[in-house]
């Protein structure tokens, strides 16, 4: 007996029944209840294994690793050290609110398993002893001889032994559109992708047709879909962009704090102070350097766009990933369901000698047909060949009110004929009246075709669809614009080169006859050729003007599918996706080395017949490469990659529940041109992230200047303790959650994609936050020394230069809405701003004409000549920042506009 880990490396499909069967140790009449007791013992239980969880408690203490929260944290025990305890609890609710949001995402990022496992098949049919049984799925073992009736789904994978008729449905594991024809003969091939193994069943996947018998050859975790668990269990999940950067940001003020304690503590004790007073105003500074509200900013910033998305059909599962979808420069996307409708539509029709062309998408009953781009308004052959393909099908197409689209009943291949029927005024239900079925032929895979029989007025009639070889041998005549006339054997080359030319535009081309005063005995022979239907999976309308767009913002857009590679080049090559890049079959990757796939990869525009393998390495190969990789899908192989990318996108209406729960973010409508819409709210989330840092650090820079400053030149600190928390904590907070909701900029989606590693601060936002955190320290120090110069006392010279700092904050906060652009460009235009700014500027009055304020803040009531004094310092860096953004935009730092081109089109950066 084989181990289980060898039987799944064995290539079943391109084995004979004997040679499985002798692999396996069992026969057509399948096992003995002892030997599958046996077997199970040996093997285990056909499910999917669980990892061991980690605790719910060990996952929340996780989220304390992490120097953001450790510093904050800290800053909470100092500001209640400092007998600020409205602070402190502010922070620590900051702090716990960040944590929570933290587990949240973790903690369910792990069901992805727990939904594969939900699709398992519950129970099976079974041969035992020669008898059939009903067995629960998890006990059956290598050698079960399974049954499989239409409906079923397919406990395990299974090589077949029988196949009837027998179609079953992969497309959540293949990828592929139409449910696939089943047969048993082995295939010369050992290396086949999974969709091309037409004599295997898969767990997970189930009968629409017909019906079979198949061997089991593995269960549990060695079937496919275990091996998809297995990957799922396998993957990492990497910190997006900005923990990333956040992480970063977090140790560098960690350093910086511990530096400003110590340097204000040795300056004071030098100087002669006393050393309580220097630690406290050094401790003071320390939280002063520490951005308490950034992670109620980043949070209010997110939850933000996310109800932004929402009403833009892209439901977030995980809070930052709206930030990575900013930075994503490859969006790997799926064929099927994705970049396509998932609905077959005929596109093209052979009737009467001329080709004709239909117009719609999908199965909505609209469109027109078309000869040399003029509307055909009558044509016999034409409507005769509707008929027949309506008639000889089953399927049947409805409008749902409650999902507001058009449904299918039946086989989606035979709706594509329907509908197209229904185009020309032939509707389905009126057929089936007027030409009352009276027999059938059902299909086969051997015979290819589907005959019905009808009755109308009195006389018979037969319809056939098939394969276009097998309906052309079986006719004598045509169907022409003059009637029915012989079919000689040019009339026949011309039916066999249409077809061709058909196929090779990736149609699925089917051919239809009929048989006037047929029997069902001889309804097969002597047919008349109607004509031939090519139909395809159509590309959507908008997913074209969505790869436009992506790449207008220099954003790369790849189509991964298990699909047939001359389908999958015919939909990209409509949707523009091509523009001269290579189409790849998985054998081919397979054949790759890694650095030979890294070379080719960004030349790839399409992967074709490609397993979750293949998609797992594509997207760590582009990760390899510093992309940040979006992947879109909607099926269960393609939740691993999911799970892998940077941002997993799963289709709402379409997607499995593994792909959902895999995935970071999930589109309502199925429809690829809302992640567009997702990558411009990431983008304008990053933004809004990046204008509170440079804003709320340059204000620190403002103060630490300040004080530093005051102290080298032997003068006295020019701010209380209680000034400095005020400062911090007050006066930039609400501004700072103001900018966190700032609209995005103009021409944020024609940007080249943020490089992750450059992180928040660039060189132009170093600039733009070092000279606005100077010129605050000089203009306020200059003011205070000023001051003290003219004869001020102290208290005032202090209390001016808090309102002076105060508003300069006020006048910064407006011109850090952008690092490049003029503060005059939508000056107010965002209003939670101004209202802001109004209700801080509405607390600074309060605070320094109230008695018991005045007490506390240690202000007076200023005179008209004090306050002009006081705004002048906030005047003067207007120009001063304007001068800097003329030259970060003229690239005096290092930095210049940067053009992308990808597929013609330009993106400034």
């Amino acid at each position: 007996m084989q181990r289980s880990t060898e039987n799944s490396a064995t290539a079943w499909h391109a084995l004979s029944d004997e040679a499985v069967f002798s692999v396996l140790k069992s026969s057509p009449e399948g096992l003995s209840r002892h030997e599958a007791a046996l077997r199970f013992s040996e093997y285990g239980p056909n499910e999917l294994e669980s990892v061991q969880r980690i605790s719910a408690v060990r996952i929340f203490l996780r989220q304390f690793n992490n120097a953001l929260i450790v510093v904050l944290l800290a800053a909470t025990g100092l500001s209640a050290f400092l007998g600020h305890e409205l602070e402190a609890v502010a922070i620590g609710v900051i702090v716990l609110f960040a944590v929570f949001l933290g587990f949240i995402q973790e903690f369910r990022s792990e069901r992805a398993v727990e939904a594969l496992r939900r699709m398992a098949a519950p129970s099976a049919t079974a041969w035992r002893d020669g008898e059939e049984i009903e067995t629960p799925a998890r006990e059956l073992v290598p050698g079960d001889v399974i049954l499989l009736r239409t409906g079923n789904k397919i406990p395990a994978d299974l090589r077949l032994i029988e196949a009837v008729n027998l179609q079953v449905e992969e497309s959540a594991l293949t990828g592929e559109s139409v449910p696939a024809e089943k047969h048993t003969a082995a295939l010369s091939e050992s290396r086949l992708a999974l969709a091309d193994r037409k004599n295997m069943g898969y767990a997970g996947t189930a009968v629409t047709y017909g019906r079979g018998r198949g061997v089991v050859v593995a269960t549990g975790m060695d079937t496919e879909f275990g091996k998809i668990a297995g990957m799922i269990q396998a993957i990492e999940t990497r910190k997006t962009p900005l923990q990333e950067n956040l992480d970063r940001v977090g140790r560098i003020l960690v350093r910086v704090a511990f530096v400003i304690v110590a340097l204000i503590a040795v300056l004071g004790l030098l100087r002669g102070q006393p050393f309580i007073e220097m630690l406290v105003f050094g401790i003071a500074l320390a939280v002063a350097v520490v951005p308490e509200a950034l992670p109620a900013v980043v949070t209010v910033s997110l939850a933000i766009g996310v109800r932004r998305m929402v009403k833009r059909n892209a439901l977030m599962r995980r809070l930052l990933a709206v930030e990575t979808l900013g930075s994503t420069s490859y969006i790997c996307s799926d064929k099927t369901g994705t970049l396509t409708k998932d609905e077959m539509t005929v596109r093209k029709i052979y009737a009467s000698g001329r080709t004709v062309d239909v117009t719609g998408e999908g199965f909505a009953p609209q469109g027109q047909f078309l000869h040399n781009g003029r509307a055909i308004e009558s044509d016999p052959a034409l409507r005769e060949l509707l008929q027949a393909a309506a008639l000889a099908s089953d399927a049947q197409v409805d409008f749902s009110n409650l999902e507001e689209r058009w449904k299918v009943k039946g086989d989606p291949t035979e709706a594509a004929l329907v509908v197209a029927a229904e185009k020309a005024g032939l509707k389905k239900i009126d057929l089936d009246s007027n030409y009352r079925r009276i027999g059938e032929i059902p299909f086969t895979s051997e015979n290819k075709r589907m005959t019905t029989l009808h009755e109308h007025r009195g006389e018979q009639v037969a319809y056939s669809k098939g394969a276009p070889e097998i309906i052309l041998n079986s006719c004598a005549r045509y169907f022409s614009g003059d009637g029915v006339v012989d079919l000689d054997p040019a009339g026949r080359a011309a039916i066999v080169q249409e077809a061709r030319r058909m196929a090779g535009q990736a149609l699925r081309v089917l051919a239809i006859a009929s048989k006037p005063g047929a029997e069902l005995a001889d309804a097969e022979r002597d047919m008349v050729f109607v004509g031939l239907m090519g139909m395809i999976d159509p590309p959507r309308p908008e997913a074209r003007a969505a790869i436009q767009t992506c790449e207008s913002a220099c954003i790369q857009v790849v189509m991964i599918t298990g699909d047939h590679p001359l389908t999958a080049q015919a939909v990209a090559a409509e949707l523009g996706l091509l523009n001269g890049g290579r189409v790849v079959t998985g054998m081919e990757l397979d054949a790759m080395s890694e650095s030979e796939l890294e070379s080719k990869l960004e030349t790839i525009k399409v992967f074709a017949r490609v397993s979750p393998g293949h998609k797992l390495r594509i997207v760590a190969a582009l990760q390899k490469k510093g992309h940040i990789v979006a992947m879109t899908g909607d099926g269960v192989n393609d939740a691993p990659a999911l799970k892998k990318a940077d941002i997993g996108i799963a289709m709402g209406i379409t997607g499995t529940d593994v792909t959902k729960e895999a995935a970071a973010m999930t589109l309502t409508d199925d429809n690829f041109a809302s992640i567009v819409a997702a990558v411009e709210e990431g983008r304008g989330i990053f933004d809004n992230i990046k204008k509170y840092l440079m804003y709320l650090l340059s204000a620190n820079i403002g103060e630490i200047g300040l004080m530093a400053g005051a102290t080298v030149l032997g003068l006295p600190l020019p701010l209380t303790a209680v000034q400095i928390l005020y400062v911090n904590l007050a006066t930039d907070g609400l501004p700072a959650l103001a900018l966190a909701v700032d609209p995005p900029v103009p021409g944020i989606m024609h940007r080249k994609p943020r490089d992750p590693r450059t992180g928040i601060f660039t060189k132009s936002v170093v600039a733009l936050m070092m000279v606005a955190g100077w010129w605050s320290s000089l203009s306020n120090l200059g003011l205070f020394a000023y001051l003290l110069h003219s004869g001020r006392d102290l208290k005032e010279a202090m209390a001016m230069t808090f309102v002076s700092l105060v508003l300069i904050e006020f006048s910064k906060a407006y011109h850090f809405r952008s690092d490049r652009d003029s503060v005059l460009n939508g000056l107010f235009s965002n209003r939670w701003l101004n209202l802001a700014v109004l209700w801080e500027l509405l607390l600074l009055g309060l605070i320094i004409y109230v008695p018991f304020l005045q007490q506390a803040f240690g202000t007076f009531g200023m005179q008209p000549s004090d306050w002009l004094m006081a705004v002048c310092p906030a005047l003067s860096i207007w120009p001063v920042l304007e001068l800097t953004k003329y030259a970060l935009r003229r690239g005096w730092w290092g930095e210049s506009n940067v053009a992308c081109r990808l597929g013609g089109l330009q993106a400034i950066h």
